[in-house]
């Protein structure tokens, strides 16, 4: 797994998929557009909802739970990084959210 700054992040989400592993109610305070939401706790059950051949970028709150759901996805045969410093990150980068 490999950790990718905010800004790799924002150049990167029209091409590669956005996993946003956050709780619904820590997601009401905003997410990255276009990005998919899968709480880490229902990945396994949802995992059909990934294509294998687009990379994923998760993220989290401050990227502890995203860095640890990369290492599940490319172990499940999936590319997979995680975006350093989370959330927190992005907004304090002053990047977009909806």
């Amino acid at each position: 797994m490999t950790e990718i700054t905010v800004n790799e992040a924002d150049q990167r989400r029209s091409t590669d998929r956005i996993l946003d592993v956050r709780e619904d109610f820590e997601v009401a305070d905003g997410m990255i557009a276009g990005a998919l939401h899968i709480p880490m706790g229902q990945l396994q059950e949802r995992l059909s909802e990934l294509d294998p051949t687009v990379p994923v970028i998760a993220v989290c709150r401050s990227g502890n739970r995203s860095a640890a759901v990369a290492d599940a996805l490319n172990g499940a045969g999936f590319t997979a990084d995680t975006m350093a410093g989370g959330m927190i990150a992005w907004t304090r980068a002053g990047l977009p959210t909806t």
